[in-house]
């Protein structure tokens, strides 16, 4: 489906198309919503009327229960009707799912990245990615099939990737800790997509307490995608690997030792340490091939790398769930019984 259809199919439920479109960017990306981000999106007041009777109005039809946070400083909504998800083709959702306490910052997080740009056509499901990444093989004339990237599975994780109008592919990725560790796999496991796109936006989105992350992720996007490791560099680390992996240092020759200990150096960092568990699941694996068309995308201009820093506190978002369970437990009955009615009428 398209944004367009989605839109129009959460209207027919009785909201206006501005309404429909914020809902639609709810359902995609998070599930959960607070009234700062609709009045954001809206441009109204988050305490007017306005506001207030849109939220009122999912919670009385059951589209939504509320959950008061810590501190009763804000309030999450969450959007779980299934027949809303079924509308737009996405009743699988796992956004549908009661949310772990835990997850409640990250998940508005999401929304919020979501809501820098909410234009271009959000693909949230694995099998929307792979089916996108078929139709770009075609057009660059490159007839690989679904396989393993660079020894890391295929779209790892659950991140949207977004195509604008004009066919720019922008990877959303909201940093969450101030390692690089799960953000290179990602980077590596979307290689096999830059590589035939010919225009492209690696988009990170920090919480204000990560923000002192931005210049180990930008070094990684730098590693991971514009430095591939030449041929002598890459036996070097081959070789580095197999005598680490037999921790046979203590009988090595003096020259041993110390080819050994420059290696060891050279190749410290994040990026060898993946490699190296790579390379000790497959010795075979390729480790430092980075796609020709990866990199001249930089070079020309055509690709680039956006850290933003999300201008909001999510501290006090934590629900107090069980306060609203029996609620929520009798919306998802009244779900249920739509869906038997639904089927047989």
């Amino acid at each position: 489906m398209t944004n367009e259809e989605r839109v129009q199919a959460i209207a027919d439920y009785g909201f206006t198309n501005r309404q429909a479109r914020f809902l639609r960017l709810v359902m995609q990306h998070s599930g959960l919503c607070i009234k700062r981000q609709y009045a954001s999106f809206m441009d109204v007041p988050p305490g007017g009327a306005q506001c207030n009777g849109f939220f009122d109005k999912l919670v009385r039809r059951g589209y939504a229960v509320a959950a008061d946070c810590i501190h009763n400083r804000a309030r999450l909504y969450h959007v779980h009707h299934k027949p809303l998800y079924h509308a737009i083709g996405n009743q699988d959702s796992r956004y549908r799912r009661a949310v772990p306490a835990r997850q409640a910052a990250d998940r508005l997080m999401r929304l919020d990245a979501a809501l820098i740009e909410p234009d271009p056509e959000w693909l949230t499901t694995r099998a929307e990615k792979l089916a996108h990444l078929t139709v770009r093989r075609d057009e660059a004339g490159d007839p690989a099939t679904e396989k393993p990237c660079l020894g890391t599975d295929l779209f790892p994780g659950t991140f949207p990737i977004g195509v604008d109008a004009t066919g720019r592919v922008v990877l959303l990725y909201v940093a969450s800790a101030p390692w690089t560790d799960d953000f290179r796999v990602f980077l590596v496991g979307h290689m096999a997509l830059l590589a035939v796109t010919p225009r492209w936006t690696v988009r990170v989105v920090f919480p204000q307490s990560l923000q002192r992350a931005k210049t180990d992720y930008e070094y990684a996007v730098h590693e991971e995608l514009e430095n591939p490791l030449s041929p002598a560099a890459l036996n070097e680390l081959r070789w580095y690997f197999f005598h680490r992996r037999r921790e046979d240092f203590a009988t090595m020759g003096d020259l041993l030792r110390e080819r050994f200990t420059r290696c060891a150096r050279t190749f410290a960092g994040p990026r060898f340490a993946r490699l190296y568990q790579q390379w000790r699941a497959d010795e075979n694996a390729d480790l430092g091939q980075v796609p020709a068309s990866v990199a001249e995308a930089g070079a020309a201009g055509r690709a680039g790398l956006e850290c933003l820093v999300l201008p909001h506190s999510y501290e006090s978002f934590s629900p107090l769930v069980r306060r609203r369970r029996s609620r929520r437990a009798r919306s998802e009955r009244a779900d249920e019984a739509a869906d038997k009615t639904t089927a047989h009428p």
